[in-house]
C-alpha cells in the first residue's frame, strides 16, 4: 500500500533540483548567446569574411542569402546578369543571322535576282555560322534551364568559360567570314548599282519589312563581325564577377585569351592581303603571339590532311629536334653524331563525333586517322611543310635504353626519323601520345605490339 501510494504522487518540480536547473538555464543562455554571436559574425560561404551584418527584417533576409557577405551577395548578382546577357545576345545574334537567310538569301536565290556564284560571294558561310549559333545557344540555354530546375537561381553552377572552349572551333567560321566582308560588301554595291531589281528589292524591304527594323542588308551583314568582337568585353565582365576559385575561372580566362588570339590573327591576315579595316584592336603580348603562332600552323596542318575541323584533334603542338640518320648505326655511336633541325611539330587526330549536339563530344569517339605534320619554322610571313604529313597507321614508335634522351619513328619501307625536346621528359610525352596512337590504327600492329618483326623490312630498322 506504501509502494502504491509513492507511485501515484505527481512531483511538480522538475526532478533535478533547484541548483541544477538554475545552472542549466544559465547554460542555455550562454549558448543562445553564442549562437546569436556567430550568427552575427558568420563566415561568408564566398569569401570566408566574418562580416554579415545581423537581418531584423525577415523579409530582408529572404531576399538576401543568409550565408553570403553584401559584397559577395552583388557580385553574384553581377555574375548572374553577365551570364544572362551573354546567352541573350547570343540569341539576339542568331536572330540576325536567321534574318539575313530567310530575309534577304532565300527570297534573292527564289527570285533569281543573283546567280548561286554572287550569293556565295555575298553572303560566304553565312550557313555555317547559323549552325554554330544554334548549336552554341542550345547547350547555353540548357545549361541555365539546368541550373534553375536545381534551385541555382544565382546560375553559380553554369560555366560559360568551359561552354566556349568546347566550342572554340567556331572562331576559324569567324575567320573566313571576317576575311571575306570586304570584298562581298564590294560585291554588294556593284551588284546593286548594275541590278535594278535587286536595288529595288532591297529598298523594299528595308522600308516595309517590319522584321528588318529599317535596316539595310550591309548592316546586318556586320553581325557576325559585331559578335566576335564583343565576346572578350562579355567574358570580362563575367571574369570580375566570378571569384578566383570558382571551378570556371580558369576557363574563362583561357576562353577570353582564345578570341583575343583570334582576332590578333585576323587582322594580320587582313593587312597581309592589303585591306585597310581592322577588327577591334587587343593588347599584344608574348603569350598572345605564340598562340597566334599556333593558330596559323593549325590552319596550315587542317588544309594539308583536308579533314573536318569538327572532327579534328590538336592533341600535341610544339617545337621539336628532328634529325634523319643515313642507317642503323647511329645507335652505337649516340645521337650526338646527329645533325638536329628544329621544327614545329602537331600531332592531329581525326575523331568520330559520337553526339551531334557539340562540335566536340565529351566522350571522344574512336580514332579514324592520326598523323604527324612537320613543319618548318616561319620564313617570309609563311609556313613550310617538310614533307607530306607522317600517317602513324603506317609508322612504328620506338626508343632504345642507351638512347632515353630520343625517339625514333619509322615509316614503313620508306624513312626514318629521330625526335628529341630540350626537356627530357616532354620528350617522352611526345613518346607516349605517338605511340599511344600508332597502335591504336593497323590490326597488324594491335597483333605485333607496335615494334619491329621479321614480317617488316626496312633498311631502318633498328639492330
Amino acid at each position: 500500500a506504501t509502494r502504491t501510494k509513492s507511485a501515484d504522487v505527481e512531483r511538480a518540480d522538475s526532478g533535478i533540483g533547484q541548483m541544477p536547473a538554475r545552472k542549466w538555464r544559465n547554460r542555455a543562455s550562454e549558448t543562445l548567446s553564442s549562437l546569436q554571436a556567430w550568427e552575427a559574425h558568420r563566415p561568408c560561404t564566398d569569401c570566408g569574411e566574418r562580416d554579415l551584418p545581423v537581418e531584423t527584417d525577415v523579409q530582408n533576409c529572404n531576399q538576401r542569402r543568409a550565408d553570403l557577405c553584401e559584397k559577395c551577395h552583388k557580385r553574384r548578382t553581377e555574375r548572374k546578369e553577365s551570364v544572362l546577357e551573354f546567352v541573350n545576345t547570343e540569341a539576339s545574334y542568331g536572330e540576325d543571322l536567321r534574318i539575313i537567310k530567310e530575309e534577304f538569301y532565300l527570297p534573292m536565290q527564289a527570285a533569281g535576282l543573283l546567280s548561286q556564284e554572287q550569293l556565295l560571294g555575298i553572303f560566304s558561310n553565312i550557313q555555317e555560322l547559323i549552325d554554330l549559333n544554334e548549336n552554341f545557344l542550345e547547350v547555353l540555354q540548357e545549361e541555365i534551364d539546368q541550373a534553375f530546375d536545381q534551385g541555382d537561381d544565382d546560375l553559380m553552377t553554369v560555366c560559360i568559360g568551359e561552354i566556349f572552349l568546347e566550342f572554340v572551333n567556331m572562331l576559324p567560321a569567324f575567320q573566313t567570314y571576317c576575311l571575306q566582308q570586304s570584298s562581298s560588301v564590294n560585291m554588294l554595291n556593284a551588284l546593286e548599282k548594275e541590278k535594278e531589281l535587286l536595288r529595288i528589292f532591297l529598298n523594299v524591304s528595308q522600308n516595309d519589312n517590319t522584321a528588318l527594323r529599317r535596316m539595310n542588308l550591309r548592316s546586318f551583314l556586320m553581325a557576325p563581325l559585331q559578335r566576335v568582337t564583343k565576346y572578350p568585353l562579355l567574358l570580362s565582365r563575367i571574369i570580375k564577377a566570378t571569384t578566383e576559385y570558382h571551378p570556371d575561372h580558369g576557363s574563362l580566362r583561357e576562353a577570353k585569351s582564345r578570341i583575343e588570339s583570334h582576332l590578333e590573327h585576323i587582322n594580320m591576315k587582313t593587312k597581309q592581303e592589303g585591306n585597310t579595316w581592322t577588327l577591334r584592336s587587343f593588347r599584344q603580348d608574348s603569350k598572345k603571339k605564340r598562340e597566334v603562332i599556333n593558330i596559323e600552323m593549325r590552319e596550315t596542318a587542317l588544309k594539308t590532311v583536308g579533314w573536318l575541323r569538327e572532327e579534328t584533334r590538336f592533341v600535341m603542338e610544339g617545337s621539336l629536334q628532328l634529325a634523319q640518320p643515313p642507317d642503323g648505326q647511329w645507335v652505337k655511336k649516340g645521337s650526338k653524331t646527329l645533325k638536329f633541325q628544329n621544327m614545329q611539330v602537331l600531332l592531329l587526330v581525326n575523331m568520330k563525333r559520337m553526339s551531334e549536339s557539340s562540335l566536340e563530344s565529351a566522350e571522344p569517339g574512336p580514332v579514324k586517322d592520326a598523323v604527324l605534320v612537320l613543319i618548318r619554322d616561319k620564313n617570309n610571313g609563311k609556313f613550310h611543310l617538310l614533307r607530306e604529313p607522317l600517317r602513324l597507321s603506317n609508322c612504328i614508335v620506338s626508343t632504345d635504353p642507351d638512347c632515353d634522351d630520343t625517339f625514333e619513328l619509322i615509316e614503313i619501307r620508306r624513312e626514318a626519323f629521330v625526335f628529341r625536346d630540350s626537356d627530357r621528359a616532354r620528350t617522352h610525352h611526345w613518346f607516349r601520345q605517338i605511340r599511344r596512337y600508332s597502335r591504336e590504327l593497323g590490326s597488324w600492329k594491335k597483333r605485333r605490339n607496335a615494334l619491329p618483326n621479321i614480317m617488316i623490312s626496312t633498311p631502318h630498322t633498328r639492330p
